[in-house]
């Protein structure tokens, strides 16, 4: 492996040449993403030093470059017809994933020991984190960073970044609960342990604010150990008062809190939404 970065980024420095039939190429963008497919590499991830997501610009290159060497394919799996160029994620058992029908994963995504797809959808360069939940008409999206036991409720969508290759995907780090119809996209993140209340929308360009202080924490940011829901700030334009989507904090956690179910439901319910 010590050599693929360098190889990946070679072909990727003259990408227009390639095509299906480099045979060559094919098999070194290959043995990158059977790393992904098998967890031993990952697209992104958060410095435990910095706190910064560092993106493996080279695994992202590799996925492009795959779509370029690939030819469509048409596969059948009983009165299902499938037309893509990229083949679907097997192993389940022997990786102690439940997929149940109607859930399913492209190869060069990785799903954990523990995982459960109710069904779902995880795009190539997807990581899903050991005993998460992902649940009904729940999407992950390519290269999207999921973590351990962390639950995305029904219809779900985390979005995918795959290009440009250097762009951070979504991250959502450990012992996350997502609720139901939230949008998490364009690399946006929640930190550990927090909750989001359902219909929230999260991307880089909506201030996240304190409720306690009315101050903009971040961008496109859930901090660890919060309760964050969807909320609207005026604004005065020249044409007149308007809303604008915000996420608000309304309440910080203990570390390990979020797992008082009783006590989170009451502090959603209090405030008029649920997860």
């Amino acid at each position: 492996m010590a050599d693929l970065p360098s190889q990946i980024e070679a072909l990727w420095s003259r990408a227009s040449e390639l095509g299906p039939g480099d045979a060559d190429a094919l098999a070194v963008v290959t043995e990158a993403v059977d790393l992904l497919d098998r967890g031993e590499a990952r697209v992104a991830e958060v410095d435990t030093v910095t706190d910064e997501v560092v993106v493996h610009q080279w695994l992202k290159q590799a996925i492009l470059l795959l779509f370029r060497l690939r030819s469509m394919e048409t596969t059948e799996l009983g009165p299902f017809e499938f037309a893509d160029k990229l083949p679907l994620k097997s192993g389940y058992a022997a990786s102690g994933v439940r997929v149940v029908p109607g859930a399913s994963a492209r190869w060069g995504s990785f799903l954990g020991n523990g995982v459960i797809c109710m069904p779902s959808y995880v795009n190539i360069g997807a990581r899903v984190g050991a005993g998460t939940m992902v649940d009904t008409w729940a999407t992950v999206g390519s290269c999207a960073q999921i973590g351990e036991q962390v639950h995305l409720s029904g219809g779900v969508g985390i979005g995918g970044v795959l290009e440009p290759a250097q762009a951070a995907p979504v991250i959502i780090e450990d012992e996350v609960m997502i609720g139901s119809r939230c949008m998490i996209t364009q690399g946006a993140r929640v930190g550990r342990g927090s909750v989001v209340g359902e219909g929230t929308i999260l991307n880089p360009s909506i201030p996240v604010i304190d409720a306690e202080t009315g101050d903009e924490i971040s961008r496109g940011h859930v901090p660890a150990w919060s309760v964050a829901v969807q909320a609207s700030r005026r604004r005065e334009f020249a044409g007149g008062e308007f809303f604008l989507p915000c996420v608000l904090v309304i309440k910080r956690l203990t570390e390990g809190e979020r797992h008082d179910k009783a006590k989170l439901n009451d502090i959603l319910r209090h405030h008029g939404v649920s997860a």
